[in-house]
């Protein structure tokens, strides 16, 4: 069986209505992204930034993974399937894919501020001031923010590594360092592309690229994966 590696951006999870990151220009009632997202902020106004991500949180548990999480978990029929993703929210595993990889955290999940390996999920949206940990201390949201390590980045790369087919969704390919992920294929694999706005190194080789938004782009996608070439059987 084929392995078939996705990685994932803002762009797939927008069509479910979940607001990409840097939205109204990068602005949360007035407050640059950064000042809500980074240690610093954490720092000198937690509750501030627990608005910001109760804010987040509430937003996704009102929303459905949409056509294009669907199809991606269907392919687990005929592909080994792992999912890389930029993404913080769940719509990868509630649409049934098996094997996703969070770069970035996840929403629905807190740590510890004393103990990073003290993680746990947090049983409806809201985070508070007082909620503590079982050593303690503050919980925070399980996600990495401005100026801190990519811990999964490594496990990502090895993974990338071994795809036999490459798929990048819904992402600018501008950030970093995610969208270094891309160098580490194997120059002779296929490639895919799917966003309507994305701009490739050039010098990436058998990419095909598909300018479409993700639910209409992976149903394309799935009608290269179907033709009989043997490069995708």
């Amino acid at each position: 069986m084929k392995k078939l590696v996705v990685l994932t951006g803002a762009g797939i999870s927008a069509e479910s209505g979940i607001k990409t990151f840097r939205d109204a220009d990068g602005l949360w009632n007035n407050y640059r992204i950064e000042e809500v997202a980074s240690p610093g902020a954490w720092a000198r106004d937690p509750q501030l930034v627990l608005d910001f991500y109760n804010m987040r949180r509430k937003q996704l548990f009102e929303v459905e993974p949409n056509a294009a999480h669907v199809a991606l978990a269907r392919l687990e029929k005929n592909f080994d399937v792992e999912i890389v993703t930029q993404n913080v929210d769940d719509l990868h595993e509630r649409a049934g894919s098996t094997k996703v990889l969070h770069l970035h955290g996840e929403l629905k999940k807190v740590r510890s501020t004393i103990d990073p390996s003290l993680v746990q999920t947090l049983g409806g949206w809201e985070l508070k001031l007082g909620d503590l940990c079982e050593k303690g201390s503050q919980l925070r949201p399980h996600i990495v923010w401005f100026g801190e390590e990519v811990p999964n980045i490594m496990i990502a790369g090895s993974i990338v590594r071994k795809a036999d087919i490459l798929v990048v969704i819904g992402t600018s390919l501008q950030v970093y360092p995610a969208a270094g992920l891309l160098h580490h294929a194997h120059h002779n694999i296929p490639k895919f592309l799917i966003d309507p706005n994305a701009e490739p190194d050039r010098y990436i080789m058998n990419l095909t690229m598909i300018r479409e938004r993700a639910t209409v782009g992976v149903d394309k996608l799935i009608g290269f994966l179907d033709k009989s070439d043997s490069t995708f059987s």
